[in-house]
């Protein structure tokens, strides 16, 4: 075997022990019993140990100094590998582990004091993670602390240049926004009981309108969905509140758009660094296109409308209110359940508070009070309960940081999307009217999701678009999408 062949074997079991991994941690959210909580800790630490070991396993240099590859994507392996070990090299091989058992047993104690509103409970196990993770950007950090942690889920992207650009979008998205709630259109909520039952099989039929592959993926339960996996065994998750049916509704689109990016890519790349979606901002595309673009435009509500109204009954307006409503601007509290106007201001809020952590400008203790703050001066409503601040998302308990910042950027890179796809692909409209997504899948799949890592994050929305990404279209879309329902 060549060096190539040779590194890209060990490469191989390496992504299928990091696949492993991926299944424990599923089980840990959506089946594991509460009870198994400290044995799985001691599982994800000892499989971390052997991922660590292997990525950087010193027979790794010495392939890539041999290796030669015979194309574009042997020259990306190459690439992603070294950056890889590189990295994983400066990172001490206790720090991987504990780090692992560590985030295992976290989210488990957040979930527990999330549901009892106790935040004291989270705060000593948020401070070990949060040293735990400011000792991991010191080991990697070639300067910005926080830019070494952004580097995990948007290589490339550095903290500057993501603050200039929320910076450029906070003015028009909050003139946007006030202009919105100045209007005279109030779109009410529906008064009505949502079955469990009735709301997971319109989640089903909501997802296989946007094209999920059931034969390599399952729908679950969770207390905050995600998606998992890729490949052949592409999971996602919802929850349900019978009061509400559309946060069920749109998390499942949500997490159907980065379940399909991962079943869509080349199988020729499967357990290789190119088998996955390349960064999280380029994810976050394929969920918030999907979700917002397609899932909340006006063909797609108005075949949704008719599917609710066999599922719950008379829902008691047409589809034109019902299109506004789905489309609601209003001041809550919780980001996922935000609006497209209100969602980039909650990822603001964050990015800018878990800087603030790992600099140190900010200690866990006071975590609390100053996300209150910041977000009664953004929203202009007071937070009542940790569950409607700070203890809502998992990310932090898992020790994702920098991982924040790619919703929004994932929802530029929709914008951008979006604009492009429309332009070259009549007819997806009409589809979805008809809850038949796949002129905009086959579009994604063709532009986007087929190439897996194949490029650098910002070169494949470039690629797929044909120009180079900015904020100007999604901010265009807001725009002329919000003025039309608010008659502004």
């Amino acid at each position: 075997m060549s060096a190539f062949d040779e590194l890209v074997a060990h490469q191989r079991e390496t992504e299928a022990l990091g696949n492993i991994a991926g299944l424990l941690s599923w089980d840990q959210e959506v089946m594991m019993p509460r009870g198994a909580a400290d044995q799985r800790s001691e599982e994800m630490a000892a499989i971390e140990s052997v991922l660590h070991a292997r990525r950087t396993d010193p027979r790794i240099a010495d392939w890539l100094a041999r290796a030669e590859a015979r194309d574009e994507a042997g020259g990306r392996m190459l690439d992603l590998i070294a950056h890889s070990y590189n990295r994983s090299t400066r990172i001490p091989a206790r720090l991987a582990t504990e780090l692992a058992r560590l985030t295992s047993l976290s989210q488990g104690i957040w979930a527990e004091a999330r549901a009892n509103e106790d935040a004291t409970a989270f705060l000593p196990t948020l401070e070990e993670v949060v040293r735990l993770k400011r000792e991991e950007a010191a080991a990697v950090s070639e300067g910005n602390l926080y830019d070494a942690l952004l580097d995990d889920y948007e290589a490339g992207a550095t903290a500057k240049e993501l603050g200039a650009m929320f910076d450029r979008m906070r003015g028009p998205l909050v003139a946007l926004r006030d202009r919105v709630l100045g209007s005279d259109v109030r779109p009410e909520p529906l008064d009505m009981v949502f079955p469990e039952n009735a709301q997971l099989r319109l989640a089903r039929i909501c997802a296989s309108a946007f094209g999920y592959d059931w034969t390599r993926g399952r729908l679950d339960m969770s207390v905050h969905p995600f998606s998992s996996g890729g490949g052949d065994d592409a999971r996602i998750t919802t929850r349900i509140s019978e009061s509400e049916p559309f946060g069920n509704i749109y998390s499942t689109i949500h997490e159907v758009g980065h379940a399909t990016y991962e079943q869509a890519i080349d199988p020729a790349y499967r357990f290789t660094p190119l088998g996955r979606g390349v960064s999280m901002g380029v994810h976050e595309s394929q969920s918030r296109i999907c979700e917002n673009q397609l899932g909340r435009s006006a063909p797609f509500t108005g075949w949704l409308h008719g599917r609710m109204t066999d599922a719950y009954g008379d829902l008691g307006i047409d589809e034109v209110a019902f299109h506004a409503l789905v489309n609601r601007v209003e001041m809550g509290f919780i980001r996922t359940e935000s609006d497209e106007l209100n969602y980039n201001l909650h990822i603001m809020l964050r990015f800018d508070l878990e800087r603030d952590l790992i600099s140190g400008k900010l200690e866990v203790a006071d975590l609390e009070e100053a996300w209150n703050t910041r977000f009664e001066q953004d929203f202009g409503v007071k937070v009542s309960k940790p569950s409607q601040g700070f203890l809502q998302d998992v990310h932090w308990s898992l020790g994702l940081f920098g991982y924040f910042p790619t919703y929004a950027l994932g929802n530029v890179y929709a914008g951008c999307l979006n604009q492009a796809m429309r332009a070259a692909t009549p007819g997806i409209d009409a589809g979805l009217a008809q809850g038949d997504a796949s002129a905009a899948k086959g579009w994604l799949d063709s532009h986007v999701r087929q190439f897996g890592g194949l490029r650098p994050p910002r070169e494949t929305i470039t690629y797929a678009c044909g120009f180079t990404p900015s904020e100007a279209p999604l901010l265009a879309y807001l725009t002329e999408k919000f003025e039309a329902i608010y008659r502004l």
